[in-house]
């Protein structure tokens, strides 16, 4: 298969292969009671929930008008899934948005970098929670412009006409709400989906947000199941549009064909919304969980939901960001948990000191390119993009080439991997043990493009995976502007069976927390809600807001609009649905300060 995807990758020939099998379809009258189904705690439905497949007979004169007359809305919903991933106008995942969605604010926040320098053109950031109002709206400011192309056709009656794309379409947006909402918190979810114009908009709470996903993926999937019982020249166009319109599935480059692929995506982030929820409503969150496994979830590479520099045609943001322009440099938490470990990304994905650098207490020199450096997070940068007044800019950013064409995912198999085991761990019915799961999640965990393959890190898998106790390792700062710091990570790799369940979940966690890498959404979920990885503590908490603390962690965005009519509607109902006051402390509803069993 991976000889099939280089060929048509190279080739740009989109060659559709045959039906794959899709999942068993429940009985009819069972699928309509179970999309039909109430709970008090949804209440956000309205058109753009709505898709009414189960008896609806297309007609193939009304179809094709449909199609013509969503033209388009399907051409501008391309640029709503780049918006995912840092995409703006149109346009491929790129520097600048992806910068404002990810790498001045979340990839720090999970400490898989750190930013160098103070000074930018459009603000100021004078430490990792020193937020300005120029960057805290970044990921929100991605989610609106993907929204903004969603909505229209979600709420068009033409749509109606094609359900299945209705399905995705809804999807999309589900997936992009459920990733702003673990950022910010509530937002005007309802209002928002049902392309309500105007204020007041009134902000719905986490709960609600979470339970009105979790039915439309209930609908989304079963919908999508039904589409192979649709007549044979329906299902040639609806593939045909979904071939020219989505951008984020592998199915182009495979050749599979069909709604297999998106249910497992559905059921996939299902199951991650499940975890999320564990420490708040632990009953759902299994129900949920093996609600989601039952039906189908990411399994291969294949089913992977990304964008792939190699097969789209643009190169990896992150390598502009930080080798380009000196924007960030690896998080000294990250190089630490990396070299303790053993981990080959110290080895190949990590630059060395690309300067010498001259400690600046005792003289001490470490000479160029000698070892990977990290920066403490919420240290106090530099001034400017230049090594020559800010030694900073020394420390490690990327080697190029293993960078460059590394897809930015949406779901990866090892996330489900590493959900699973996780599930498995709490005693749920995942499907294996969390044995595995844990070993299968890392194995699959490079975020090498899956065309090529890692040889580099595959072939350093079997010793990475049969370290027992993390090696001794002390994070030694260049410039000394920071004290020594002896590494907080004491685990292995090796999975144990006798570990105790919470030595066992910090092994799932950390290791998920590697291969998620870039991507920091899932990873600051992770870190929130479980306490894992362990980290160096942050820096300069206190530089934030001024609700956090010494060893305080962000715990989210404050409400990124600033306008009179926004900050009256965070007033009239955002703080209610948040629970407390908007600030970077304030925890968010799945986000218990508990034990984790």
């Amino acid at each position: 298969m991976k000889t099939n995807r280089f060929f048509i990758a190279l080739s740009l020939t989109f060659v559709t292969f045959g039906l794959s099998s899709c999942l068993d379809f429940d009985d009819p009258e069972d699928t309509y009671q179970a999309t039909n189904k109430k709970s008090e705690d949804v209440v956000m439905h309205g058109a753009a929930d709505s898709i009414n497949y189960l008896y609806y007979e297309p007609n193939q004169a009304g179809v094709d008008s449909a199609i013509v007359r969503l033209d388009d809305y399907f051409r501008k919903a391309i640029t709503s899934q780049y918006a995912l991933r840092g995409g703006k106008e149109g346009s491929m995942p790129g520097e600048h948005a992806y910068q404002r969605q990810f790498s001045l604010g979340p990839d720090n926040y999970a400490q898989y970098s750190t930013v160098p320098h103070y000074d930018f053109m459009y603000g100021t950031l004078e430490s990792s929670y020193d937020i300005s109002d120029d960057f805290n709206p970044g990921p929100n400011s991605m989610f609106t412009m993907s929204m903004n192309e969603l909505v229209p056709i979600l709420n068009h009656p033409d749509i109606d006409s094609i359900p299945e794309m209705k399905a995705i379409y809804l999807l999309l947006l589900d997936f992009g709400s459920q990733e702003i909402a673990d950022i910010y918190g509530p937002f005007p979810y309802g209002d928002f989906k049902s392309n309500k114009s105007g204020n007041p908009f009134t902000y719905n709470d986490l709960k609600s947000i979470y339970y009105t996903i979790e039915a439309n993926i209930d609908t989304i999937v079963n919908c999508l199941r039904y589409f192979e019982q649709r007549p044979d020249w329906y299902k040639a166009k609806v593939q045909k549009v979904m071939d020219d319109f989505t951008m984020v599935s592998q199915d182009i480059f495979t050749g599979r064909t069909g709604m297999e692929s998106w249910i497992r995506f559905a059921n996939s982030l299902k199951l991650r919304m499940a975890m999320h929820i564990v420490k708040i409503e632990p009953a759902t969150a299994k129900k949920w969980a093996e609600e989601a496994v039952a039906g189908g979830v990411v399994e291969t590479e294949d089913d992977e939901f990304s964008f792939a520099p190699l097969n789209l045609g643009f190169t990896n943001p992150l390598l502009q960001i930080w080798n380009g322009w000196g924007d960030n440099r690896l998080s000294a938490s990250f190089e630490s948990l990396l070299m303790s470990l053993g981990h080959p990304y110290a080895e190949y994905l990590f630059a060395k000191n690309s300067n010498q650098l001259i400690n600046e207490k005792t003289g001490e020199v470490l000479p160029k390119e000698t070892r990977i450096v990290g920066l403490r997070e919420g240290i106090h940068p530099g001034q400017g993009q230049g090594f020559a007044t800010n030694p900073m800019i020394g420390y490690s950013a990327f080697v190029p080439d293993a960078i460059s064409i590394a897809p930015l995912y949406l779901m990866k198999v090892s996330e489900v991997d590493f959900l699973r085991a996780e599930g498995a761990l709490r005693g749920w019915n995942m499907g294996g043990t969390a044995e595995e799961f844990y070993n299968r999640g890392i194995e699959r965990g490079y975020l090498d493009e899956r065309l090529i393959g890692a040889p580099d890190y595959e072939d350093a898998m079997p010793e990475y995976m049969a370290l027992e106790q993390a090696k001794e390792y002390t994070y030694h700062d260049p410039l000394g502007r920071v004290d020594d710091e002896p590494s907080v990570t004491k685990i292995g790799v090796k999975w144990n069976e006798g570990d105790d369940q919470e030595t066992k979940l910090e092994k799932i966690i950390t290791q998920k927390y590697i291969a998620a890498f870039p991507i920091s959404f899932e990873a600051w979920v992770d870190l929130r809600r479980t306490g894992y990885p362990k980290l160096f503590p942050v820096l300069n908490p206190d530089d934030g807001d001024g609700s956090l603390q010494e060893g305080d962690i962000i715990r989210r965005c404050v409400f990124p609009n600033t306008d009179d009519a926004s900050l009256k509607d965070i007033q009239e109902s955002g703080l209610d649905a948040l629970g407390g006051p908007d600030q970077q402390a304030t925890r968010l509803w799945w986000d218990v300060n508990g034990p984790n069993f």
